[in-house]
């Protein structure tokens, strides 16, 4: 069995996790509202291996599911669905990020608050079927950036 390998930079900002051929960089979740049922996390994942993977989805003990979600334009509305896999091509990599796809922590427990590290694992499914699991943390961290809603982009969206 290969042995999980996390490095972090001297500045801690700089994640990177890496097991079987996947690496994942700079994953981290939106802080939370005090009683919110719903968190959102970012990350970039590279299939270094030879054959194609999928994001399935994952896991996190302060929610009780941990969904794949993409957001995109259809006919000038911005829409989110839950997604069954992410595709993972060979020697690519695919950002999970705002507007597009990201992984959802669905019924949180409490509250993410700026600053936590936030332990995910990450379920991936390799093409001959085979369930891979890969653990992060990723650090909470408030966006203040005027464009965005106070609930992440999700604002008005059902989930």
């Amino acid at each position: 069995a290969l042995a999980f390998v996390a490095a972090f930079s001297a500045a801690g900002s700089a994640h990177k996790f890496e097991k079987n051929g996947i690496l994942i960089k700079h994953p981290w979740t939106r802080a939370t509202a005090e009683g919110a049922s719903v968190g959102v996390g970012y990350l970039t994942i590279t299939n270094n291996g030879k054959e194609a993977d999928k994001l399935t989805g994952g896991t996190f003990e302060g929610a009780a599911t941990v969904e794949v979600h993409e957001m995109k334009m259809d006919g000038g509305v911005m829409k989110m669905r839950a997604v069954d896999a992410l595709p993972l091509p060979a020697g690519r990599a695919v950002a999970l990020k705002p507007g597009s796809y990201h992984v959802m922590l669905m019924d949180l427990k409490s509250q993410v608050k700026d600053g936590d590290a936030v332990p995910l694992t990450l379920i991936f499914e390799t093409k001959d079927g085979k369930r891979q699991t890969l653990e992060v943390k990723a650090t909470a961290r408030t966006m203040k950036a005027p464009a965005q809603s106070p609930h992440g982009g999700h604002s008005g969206m059902k989930h």
